[in-house]
């Protein structure tokens, strides 16, 4: 099987590779995720997501077999990109803004193996109930929000402000599981269907 290296510091990544059965081994990845003007939150999350994995790839020795996943997550509402928050200020307003409102989550994905890159980008819809401000207040004070993109966390405390979701649970999460396992299959990292269980 080929080494899979995962180019992300994210728990919730590695909580979802872990659980379809991947191995994998974690290395770093810091790029600048400033999103360039007038970039497409789609195109900006792949771009990402791709530098990540080849900021990866570049840490390996050379000739190291493997092949390393980079992803990127972003929550967008009304065209516009809510990263992590800066501070409190920040997270509330962004709270506020996704409050009683629809926005999307854009997850992209990437592959590199030195020859050949992959990648995709995953859009879940995401239905917020009405914050209540205290409520707000009461989440930052969690510690939650602050390292989340649009500052809150699906999978989290977060969830109780979830009303409704269209699309991929997972993908909101951080890593859309069946179609990352798709493409790891294609770079010759199969899941748990060919784990030898005997």
């Amino acid at each position: 099987m080929t080494p899979l290296y995962l180019a992300s510091g994210s728990p919730r990544r590695r909580e979802l590779l872990t659980q379809i059965g991947i191995p994998f081994t974690t290395v770093s990845a810091s790029i600048d995720e400033t999103p360039l003007a007038g970039e497409h939150p789609e195109a900006y999350v792949l771009r990402l997501a791709l530098g990540k994995a080849e900021a990866g790839l570049a840490t390996l020795d050379a000739g190291t077999p493997g092949v390393v996943l980079g992803a990127d997550t972003a929550v967008v509402l009304d065209g516009r990109i809510l990263g992590k928050p800066l501070d409190r200020a920040d997270a509330l307003a962004m709270l506020a803004a996704l409050s009683g409102r629809e926005h999307e989550v854009l997850t992209a994905v990437a592959v590199v193996d030195g020859q050949r890159n992959e990648s995709f980008c995953i859009s879940s819809q995401v239905t917020f109930r009405v914050i209540a401000p205290q409520e707000a207040e009461a989440y930052w004070s969690s510690g939650e929000p602050q390292d989340k993109a649009g500052s809150y966390a699906i999978q989290g405390l977060g969830a109780v402000f979830v009303k409704g979701l269209q699309g991929s649970y997972s993908a909101v999460v951080g890593l859309p599981v069946s179609e990352t396992a798709e493409l790891l299959a294609r770079f010759g990292v199969p899941c748990w269907q060919h784990l030898d269980t005997n």
